[in-house]
């Protein structure tokens, strides 16, 4: 998510047909913030958010901010998330989005380019609002376009008892601690590997997951001055090293055609010992494997790394529509939603990470797993060059089939870099 020099870093639910079908209707009608007789202001919200969260629980922190401001109302629109991709998608072309939308780091370079969502950063000065507070921001050119509320993080897992068994004392935290465990992991049986690595070209995001994770824990960038830095020494020694983890024999197969909920799936069942996975698998991983010890720890960095240690994540980010006549009322929801207070509590309940860096989430109910990966959180940064780029998909497939031809012998690692940076230069540019 990082454009330019800012460093900035970027889930699926269900809701009624109803709610999908308020969503069409908005996104048809473009921002329909209404002011009606009495000076009150009605904001529509589009997100995916409520539909993921225990039934109620968001209606309850949108009530207290109109409680608070009775002057504006809010009426939400809630569906699941690819019903709300869809219908922004269309409304940002037709630049008919609700005043204040959900969004998907993927979704901001296009939105912003077809100025269907506004500058946040004039917005934040008009209202004096301090920025130091926000964890991190989406900007394109120096401009804030999106702002994200609750992040969810992508530690490794490791698979304690396969640790155990083969004879590794600690969870690696170095590049060679990895290979080294991968390979004694590997050695315990014919069905056990050390690591999963899902490349699918139809849902890429194992490149951002799975392989990019790798440079950002050691501090690194893809991009120069915002430009695609594939042919670099960071990304290359990446990928040797990925392709140095796939020649040892360490990664569990069918990598080429695995998607996340199969990298998932085999480390539940004991069959990979170390994976890097979003913290929100942790409450179905031990659902579906109570018995299963299992722990998180920050992404290994490379040998003699003692930076800070990027952390992948995606996140609910936030924006506001260009063509609502509410901007300063819609902000003010905004700043509500990432206020100390309220960004945490709406952060516990979404067993994510808050967008305010001060805000401090409620752990006492949940699992001890999650205060474990905050300390981590709090230690590095939110890391996803991804989010903000263009057609960031796109990005992630291309380079994941030029890893394709690396990881069977069909290509030598400089000519796949050259020619991913070929490819994305036509797209960055």
């Amino acid at each position: 998510m990082a454009v330019g020099a800012t460093r900035v870093r970027q889930v699926i639910g269900a809701a009624t047909a109803v709610a999908t079908v308020a969503l069409v209707a908005a996104c048809g009608s473009g921002a329909s913030g209404d002011t009606a007789s009495d000076g009150s202001v009605t904001l529509e919200f589009a997100q995916w958010w409520g539909a993921e969260l225990p039934a109620g629980e968001f209606d309850k922190i949108v009530n207290d901010f109109t409680a608070q401001n009775p002057n504006i109302k809010i009426k939400l629109l809630s569906a699941p998330y690819a019903s709300t991709k869809q219908q922004l998608i269309t409304g940002a072309a037709s630049k008919t989005l609700p005043d204040v939308v959900g969004l998907d780091g993927a979704w901001v370079n296009d939105f912003a380019k077809q100025g269907a969502i506004t500058d946040l950063s004039k917005l934040m000065a008009d209202a004096k609002y301090d920025a130091g507070q926000l964890a991190s921001q989406v900007q394109i050119k120096g401009k804030t376009y999106m702002i994200p509320v609750v992040n969810f993080v992508y530690p490794l897992f490791v698979n304690k008892d396969l640790l155990t068994k083969a004879g590794v004392a600690k969870v690696p935290t170095t590049r060679t601690e990895f290979l080294d465990a991968a390979k004694k992991i590997s050695a315990t049986g014919s069905d056990v590997k050390g690591w999963a690595l899902p490349l699918d070209t139809a849902v890429p995001n194992g490149i951002q997951n799975d392989v990019m994770s790798w440079l950002w824990a050691s501090g690194g960038s893809m991009l120069a001055n915002g430009k695609p830095n594939l042919t670099g020494a960071p990304v290359k020694n990446v990928v040797e090293y990925v392709k140095s983890l796939n020649d040892a024999g360490v990664i569990a197969p069918g990598s080429l055609t695995m998607k996340e909920q199969d990298k998932v799936e085999k480390f539940t069942n004991g069959q990979v010992g170390m994976m890097i996975d979003s913290l929100a698998h942790i409450n179905l991983i031990k659902k579906n494997k109570p018995d299963l010890k299992f722990e998180v720890a920050a992404i290994p960095a490379e040998d003699g790394y003692t930076g800070k240690r990027g952390l992948p994540y995606a996140s609910w980010g936030i924006g506001i529509s260009d063509s609502t006549e509410h901007k300063a009322e819609a902000f003010k929801f905004v700043s509500y939603l990432l206020s100390k207070e309220t960004n945490a509590k709406l952060s516990t309940i979404a067993n994510g990470f808050p967008g305010n860096k001060h805000a401090q989430p409620d752990f006492s109910n949940s699992d001890p797993l999650f205060k474990t990966a905050f300390d981590i959180y709090q230690q590095g940064y939110p890391a996803n060059e991804f989010v903000g780029l263009p057609k960031s998909e796109d990005l992630m497939r291309s380079f994941d089939e030029q890893l394709q031809l690396v990881l069977t012998g069909k290509t030598s690692v400089d000519d796949a870099l050259a020619k991913s940076q070929e490819s994305w230069s036509s797209v960055i540019g």
